[in-house]
């Protein structure tokens, strides 16, 4: 009874010295934290010094491309080799690098409204434009969006079949990242495309989590790419890159793509930095991401087993058995509080279970997203549950 009663003064006083904070003093003390942790499922490069990875860069780069090369200039050079690869993994007749996804997929779009003359695009409204662009597409673009469904999930085939007005693009956003990285089963989405061509529509694949969705599907990356007419995929989101992303498709297509970049500021004079470190995340990631999907599965049924054996109120995993090596977990409390308990764990005990910010999902509920990486293959089940004991202890009640 005495232990308990001091855990909650400790606690209580805990609150009130982390409530007295600004809020950048408490971003900073959980990205110290976060940082200093000897043990964590994920490491982002986000959180490394610029020295960091230009040693990590300079080390591997030499495995990866002849550095006696002429430097790039305006996409020539290291950027075409890195273009070519991308272009065969994805099984396309070609490829650009952009500096970024948001401008890769704004051209991608524009490019198919002017080839098909509709300029209205069937999206999720979870997808990345309609929630992380500042309405980019019609702003720039001059497109619309329309939305097959609500649901959060991938939209069906007789959704899409069913919708009440033509459209030009249908924008599948594999995995859907804010409906917890959800993938559809393979004939579903099959049948998903074939439904949007027989509305006479092209198909295009927010594919940037693309890399790791072949242990879902049981298909290589060029099966999973043939079922669209074009793909966007991120060279830092999986594999670890400074930035950086490639459209692929038709060469008619790309040809388009590279003139419109230019037209948006993408021809930058030199990439080799950003190009070098995607060559890297594909010699040196891509590779291994089947692992991190599998021990993905393994850690989220530990943090279940943890969840319940914790004596918490609820919780929740989703989804139950990740698609990908990325998933949510959601808990009945405050948001805030849930990330000052992920740094006072990670202060406290070296483990940093949840390295990431929680998200408010309602009154009294927030959610995060975990990732697992490199160093959570470290991590055995019987690692997560302690972690998921230590982590409950903590939370401020």
């Amino acid at each position: 009874m005495a232990s308990c009663i001091i855990r909650s003064m400790n606690d209580s006083a805990e609150k009130s010295e982390v409530a007295e904070r600004t809020p950048e003093e408490r971003r900073e003390r959980r990205r110290v934290a976060w940082r200093g942790a000897r043990r964590a499922l994920w490491r982002p490069g986000f959180r490394s010094t610029v020295g960091e990875l230009l040693t990590g860069l300079t080390d591997a780069a030499p495995n990866v491309y002849d550095l006696d090369l002429p430097v790039d200039m305006y996409g020539n050079g290291i950027v075409e080799t890195l273009e070519e690869r991308a272009a065969g993994l994805l099984g396309k007749e070609a490829a650009a690098f952009f500096p970024s996804g948001t401008m890769a997929q704004q051209v991608a779009l524009r490019c198919w409204a002017g080839r098909t003359g509709n300029a209205t695009v069937a999206m999720h409204p979870l997808s990345h434009p309609e929630v992380h662009e500042r309405h980019s597409l019609s702003a720039l673009g001059g497109l619309r969006t329309v939305h097959p469904t609500r649901e959060p999930r991938m939209p069906s085939a007789d959704e899409v079949r069913d919708l009440d007005e033509p459209f030009g693009t249908l924008f599948l956003e594999l995995p859907l990242r804010e409906a917890g990285f959800l993938l559809p089963s393979w004939e579903e989405l099959v049948a998903v495309t074939d439904a949007a061509r027989e509305r006479d529509a092209v198909v295009h694949f927010d594919g940037a989590r693309l890399w790791e969705c072949g242990t879902h599907f049981g298909r290589s990356l060029a099966e999973i790419s043939d079922l669209a007419d074009s793909v966007y995929v991120s060279f830092y989101k999986s594999l670890g890159g400074f930035g950086g992303a490639a459209l692929a498709g038709p060469r008619t297509l790309v040809d388009e793509a590279k003139a419109w970049r230019h037209r948006y500021g993408g021809q930058v004079l030199q990439q080799f930095p950003t190009a070098l470190s995607a060559l890297i995340g594909l010699e040196r990631e891509l590779p291994r991401l089947p692992q991190y999907v599998a021990h993905a599965r393994v850690v989220a049924a530990a943090l279940r087993e943890g969840f319940a054996g914790a004596g918490l109120p609820w919780a929740r995993v989703h989804p139950e058995e990740p698609h990908t090596h990325q998933f949510q977990v959601w808990l009945p409390y405050e948001a805030d509080d849930l990330s000052d308990t992920g740094a006072l764990q990670a202060e406290e005990t070296g483990v940093s279970l949840f390295p990431q910010v929680w998200n408010r999902g309602g009154p009294g509920l927030a959610y995060t997203e975990v990732t697992v990486g490199a160093p959570g293959l470290e991590w055995t089940a019987d690692d997560v549950r302690a972690a998921v004991r230590e982590f409950a202890a903590r939370i401020p009640r």
